[in-house]
Parts: structure tokens; C-alpha cells; sequence
């Protein structure tokens, strides 16, 4: 199983940092690239415990549709999604956040296990797991920018 960790440093508050990580909204905009739409489950706004969204968005050149569900929640520091139906055999990610006074420091754990079995093991060595690193890293990229430059309050209002 795969796991992918990373770390992002943001001036902001820890309040506005977890917002953004669960909203819908800022989801989107995030990975315009893929094309990424909410079609079922909670569409726009902010997730919450055991809500669900449907994403149909086109991942390395295929139009895939998958569904996650919060399963933890602990407002502000900590809340996970873990996917109820999809392209993967299974994951959960994790969304966890630190206090540091001047700044906020956003911990992302993706731990996922490709199907296929060996061919899906072959798919991360090759390309799946820097795929999902830089889809992960672009998603914080544009949180940090809307948290740090005040784009926060349009997404939040």
C-alpha cells in the first residue's frame, strides 16, 4: 500500500486552513485540471461527518467516477475521507492540522491500494504514485494561496 505524506507550512489560521481542506468549492477549483465536478452526495460548501461526494473527473486521460465519505471528524485538527466507491481497490485520506502560532502547519496522509494486484503494484512504481503526489501537492498549493492571500472569504462566505 502506497502512503503519501506531505507537509504544508501556511500563515493562517488553523480555522481557515481545515475549512478550506473540506470544502467542496475549493476542491474544484483545485483540480480544474482534471475537470473535476461534485455530482451526487454534498455538492458544494463543507463536508462533515459522514457526508459523501460523488467526483466525475478525467484522471490520466480516463473519465472516472469516484465516491469518498468523512469517517473522522475533530473540528479543527484532524478529519479523514475514505473512498466508498471507485477506481481504487481502497484509500483513506487524511487531513490533519497543527497550531504553531504565526502559522499552520497542514499534514496530508494518502495511504491507497491500486487494483490489479501486481499490475496495479507495477502502475504505482511506474507512475501512479507521482501522479497522486502531484495531484495532493497542487491541491495544498491553491489551499495555501487562498488561506495566505485572504481568496479564502469568496470560497467560505
Amino acid at each position: 500500500m502506497p502512503l503519501i505524506e506531505i507537509r504544508t507550512e501556511i500563515k493562517a489560521p488553523i480555522s481557515v486552513c481545515f475549512e478550506l481542506s473540506r470544502s467542496v468549492d475549493l476542491h474544484i477549483i483545485s483540480t480544474n485540471k482534471t475537470g473535476e465536478q461534485a455530482i451526487a452526495g454534498r455538492t458544494s460548501g463543507l463536508m462533515t461527518l459522514n457526508e459523501t461526494v460523488t467526483w466525475k473527473a478525467k484522471h490520466l486521460y480516463v473519465w472516472q467516477t469516484l465516491s469518498s465519505r468523512i469517517t473522522e471528524f475533530n473540528y479543527p485538527t484532524f478529519f479523514a475521507d475514505e473512498m466508498v466507491k471507485g477506481a481504487f481497490k481502497s484509500f483513506r485520506h487524511e487531513h490533519k492540522f497543527e497550531d504553531c502560532g504565526t502559522h499552520t502547519v497542514m499534514i496530508d496522509r494518502f495511504d491507497y491500494t491500486s487494483p490489479l494486484g501486481r499490475l496495479g503494484r507495477l502502475a504505482d512504481t511506474l507512475f501512479l504514485k507521482r501522479y497522486m503526489n502531484a495531484l495532493l501537492a497542487e491541491r495544498n498549493r491553491v489551499i495555501k494561496e487562498y488561506a495566505e492571500s485572504g481568496k479564502w472569504r469568496a470560497v467560505l462566505a
